[in-house]
């Protein structure tokens, strides 16, 4: 494009953003800094439309922006910057929360509220955690607390009933047996050299191996790692004007309970280097209903880790300088009091 065509394209695509009808010449004519006729503009449109960077809905009317027009004019915008006050803000809330689901969560609904969007923020645990240490608590009734602890600071709780009773000073005997063996090895080669270790006679005349078999056969160093996913404001769909249905709209919100098609829509992201920020435009590939939606979304590594994305979904007609700038900010502070509790 010449640089008078793109200036001329990115203001059609902000007065499409206002108003959501097709944008005639004559409205561009008058928002124009330099003095052209809605003739010499009409030209230019043309142009511009058989670049693809415009459609015609029918012969009389004026154009509609298309995805290639959003995203030559996503990229000519310049971040916000917060205000310090705001940040400020942002990085108490965050502090005074303490583990990973209660940020997530909280990063979700933050932005919801600054960009009046869907907020969805997400944490992916590695696939094969190591693990940190383990502890091993008598509860009466012959229970046993498990705690399990990885390197990339996840914890799991579990209560389990035995048949036979385990005396603190055995459940202190295996705590150490599996610390002081295992401590940096993966859950799952814990298990196949557990599994191994049992199944030789030795095993038979180990103690500690015996009353481990116990504890082993309820589920110990079993991690399921899950993604941490919350979204936050689906309900700002609703007032929309995304062109749907009621049935389409129907099948828009049961897309968005499927916490896999949720994480598939932020995969897209994992692929960007962590902290750049990327905008996908219009989403029909991932569901019919989300063609009219795009997604502003940002990937960060914490420092143990745990890879995470922080991400809005709204209408392809969203302010993406004041959303972007949103979840590039919250994205730093959720990253950042990661890194303050390492």
């Amino acid at each position: 494009m010449t640089p008078r065509e793109r200036e001329i394209l990115h203001e059609i695509v902000e007065a499409y953003i206002e108003t959501g009808e097709p944008v005639a010449s004559r409205s561009i004519a008058r928002r124009h800094r330099d003095p052209l006729s809605a003739a010499s503009i009409r030209n230019v449109m043309a142009d511009l439309a058989d670049q693809g960077f415009l459609s015609q809905p029918h012969t009389s009317a004026g154009r509609i922006p298309t995805a290639k027009a959003f995203r030559s004019y996503i990229q000519s915008l310049t971040l916000r910057r917060m205000a310090a006050e705001e940040l400020d803000r942002l990085r108490a809330e965050f502090g005074r929360l303490n583990t990973v689901e209660a940020r997530v969560e909280h990063t979700s609904r933050r932005l919801t509220e600054m960009t009046q969007g869907v907020g969805i923020a997400a944490a992916i645990p590695q696939a094969r955690p190591e693990l940190d240490q383990i502890e091993l608590i008598a509860l009466p009734d012959r229970r046993v607390l498990m705690v399990v602890v990885t390197r990339d600071h996840q914890v799991r709780n579990e209560v389990v009933a035995l048949d036979e009773p385990l005396m603190p000073d055995e459940l202190v005997s295996i705590r150490n047996y599996i610390n002081r063996n295992f401590a940096g090895w993966t859950l799952e080669q814990i298990r196949a050299e557990l599994a191994n270790r049992l199944e030789q006679a030795s095993a038979a005349y180990d103690q500690i191996l015996q009353k481990l078999t116990l504890l082993y056969s309820r589920g110990l160093l079993e991690f399921d790692a899950d993604p941490e996913v919350h979204m936050e404001g689906a309900s700002n769909l609703v007032g929309l004007d995304l062109h749907l249905t009621k049935e389409k709209m129907r099948e828009l919100f049961r897309a968005l309970e499927e916490k896999k098609r949720v994480l598939r829509l932020l995969d897209r992201f994992l692929e960007q280097p962590a902290g750049e920020i990327a905008v996908h435009v219009g989403l029909g590939e991932a569901h019919p209903s989300m063609r009219e939606l795009s997604l502003i979304g940002l990937p960060v590594v914490l420092p143990n880790g745990i890879s995470a994305v922080v991400a809005v979904l709204g209408p392809i007609r969203m302010n993406y300088g004041r959303v972007m700038s949103a979840v590039q900010h919250v994205g730093r502070v959720f990253q950042d009091s990661e890194a303050s509790r390492l």
